[in-house]
């Protein structure tokens, strides 16, 4: 059986850090893209942050860019999300995510993906 389970959400004021992690279990995940996604109530599911199989490549929505990184650590089937100068605006619920497509880079659309875990909330007060 496939699981992802995201941990390190919580409760952060403005300008402060947040440290996430997604460990995989079930499947050969060193071989697949991984992703972060994330939806605030009432939007829909928005893409955050991948990277590629080998940790090569990495891929940030422009909202990030400069804020969060993106890492991966195969041997622990594990990928993390470390997320600086935080927003009131990058409150959601964050998930991430597998890829449907071994060997695959750039992966940066929910529908390319196939694995979610389920989510771990992150709130940034003002």
């Amino acid at each position: 059986q496939v699981q992802l389970v995201e941990s390190g959400g919580g409760l952060v004021q403005a300008g402060g850090s947040l440290r996430l992690s997604c460990a995989g279990s079930g499947r050969t995940f060193s071989v697949y893209d991984m992703g972060w996604f994330r939806q605030a109530p009432g939007k829909e599911r928005e893409f955050v942050a991948a990277i590629s199989w080998r940790g090569g490549s990495t891929y940030y929505a422009d909202s990030v860019k400069g804020r969060f990184t993106i890492s991966r650590d195969n041997a622990k089937n594990t990928v993390y999300l470390q997320m600086n100068s935080l927003k009131p605006e990058d409150t959601a619920l964050y998930y991430c995510a597998a890829d449907k497509i071994p060997y695959r880079s750039g992966s940066t659309r929910v529908s390319l993906y196939d694995y979610w875990g389920q989510g771990t909330q992150v709130t940034v007060s003002s």
